[in-house]
């Protein structure tokens, strides 16, 4: 990974979503993007980067979701 990538995935912000609403009953569309989000039942929770594609599915099920902003240390991962 070059230093320019690097630095870019240290300043990117983190994002805390969290299923809040069953997928019963909505599009298809709508369970295909909360399985993509890392999402499986009311009250998961997953961290996310903040970036682009993260936000476009995010604006396609914001009924579905809550979302806050996360830290790294929060990510959970090395």
């Amino acid at each position: 990974m070059s230093a320019a990538a690097a630095s870019d995935q240290s300043t990117t912000g983190w994002l805390r979503v969290t299923q809040v609403k069953s997928a019963i009953g909505t599009k298809p569309k709508h369970r295909g993007t909360l399985r993509a989000l890392g999402l499986r039942g009311i009250g998961r929770t997953n961290v996310l980067p903040d970036r682009p594609e993260i936000r476009g599915m995010l604006a396609r099920v914001p009924h579905l979701v809550d979302v806050t902003s996360a830290t790294q240390d929060e990510r959970g991962r090395p």
